[in-house]
């Protein structure tokens, strides 16, 4: 299914592309070509994978002279072939996704002009008695400290996300855990992409900036300029620039994608505090986007139905399932052999 997605959102992605006479690019071609990059990452995961592993057993043996050999071992018994083709296949997957979903939503003003921000805003602050949820936050916590911490919280996400993946499909042999979280993210970015055409948003910090004006500098400022900046520059001409335009709130990818990572693992049974901790981030995450203006309360609401609607949908094409259902995998596990 992550394969079919990552097809069927490229074929979308170029035919929006046609149709509406816009470029279609490499988001980040800046760091490098993908046929460079996609190399380097798999590298790093094989390295990181073996090497440790290596090391600690020439050191049990007492010969660091028989690094090279242990190695050698080591390889072996981790990276067969069927595990080769799993992490390509998974990694190619993941990136050709990636890279039309950036594109889908880089076309979005161009293919419905409508913006709801303004909906979304009213319903924030009908679940908050007239007063925006942003505001609330800032009033509690503070606009100093806090602004910093969220934006830590915020640009931790982008290293979590790749660290989640690369564990599925370099570091884990749950071959049947992996393709499940690396299909529910898949899923996501379809799921997101459709929301992005039906509700286009720009979210709170480009409706109502007046409400973060106090908010301290941070590292999510200039993204946040940056960002602002690149869509003005692709909604006047898209041809005469490199960037694609990134803003769209509803609903939160952060939110959707951590509520996968966060589902998986519980379904998954991964160690309790791993568990603890990708909560305790997910609560975190949903506060950083109120707070900073990423999004409205109610992205984080549509972000979680994707997340699980992520993890249903990729459940059913793994065999992660029962009767339809999403299940613990010792569940699945225990039902195979009367499968087979």
């Amino acid at each position: 299914m992550a394969t079919g997605l990552a097809i069927a959102m490229t074929v979308a992605a170029l035919s929006v592309a046609v149709v509406e006479d816009l470029p279609f690019r490499d988001p980040d071609s800046l760091v490098g070509p993908t046929y460079v990059r996609l190399p380097i990452i798999l590298a790093l995961g094989y390295l990181t994978d073996v090497l440790p592993r290596a090391f600690h057993r020439a050191r049990r043996a007492g010969s660091w002279g028989g690094i090279g050999h242990q190695f050698r071992v080591v390889t072996r018994e981790r990276w067969p072939l069927e595990h080769i083709r799993f992490a390509l296949l998974g990694l190619g997957s993941w990136y050709l996704t990636y890279v039309a979903f950036r594109n889908l939503k880089s076309y979005v003003p161009f293919v419905n002009h409508d913006l709801f921000d303004d909906a979304f805003a009213t319903m924030d602050r009908a679940m908050f008695f007239g007063h925006d949820p942003a505001t609330l936050l800032h009033q509690l916590l503070g606009t100093g400290w806090a602004a910093h911490f969220f934006s830590f919280i915020y640009l931790a996400w982008v290293a979590v996300v790749p660290g989640t993946l690369a564990a599925a499909l370099v570091w884990s042999r749950n071959v049947s855990g992996g393709s499940w979280l690396v299909t529910a993210v898949a899923a996501d970015w379809m799921l997101g992409a459709v929301s992005y055409f039906i509700f286009p948003t720009v979210g709170p910090i480009y409706a109502q900036p007046q409400l973060f004006t106090g908010l301290a500098h941070t590292a999510v400022t200039s993204v946040q300029d940056v960002m602002i900046t690149e869509r003005a520059e692709v909604l006047s001409d898209p041809w005469a620039t490199d960037a694609v335009q990134t803003i769209a709130a509803f609903a939160s990818l952060h939110v959707g994608i951590t509520v996968t990572i966060c589902v998986i693992a519980q379904l998954l049974r991964l160690n309790l505090w791993a568990r603890i901790a990708l909560w305790s981030f997910l609560f975190l995450t949903v506060l950083s986007t109120v707070y900073l203006g990423w999004h409205y309360l109610a992205d984080a609401f549509g972000g979680a139905i994707v997340g699980v609607g992520g993890v249903w949908l990729a459940a059913l094409a793994t065999g992660n399932h029962q009767h339809g259902w999403p299940v613990p995998q010792r569940q699945v596990r225990q039902r195979e052999p009367a499968t087979l």
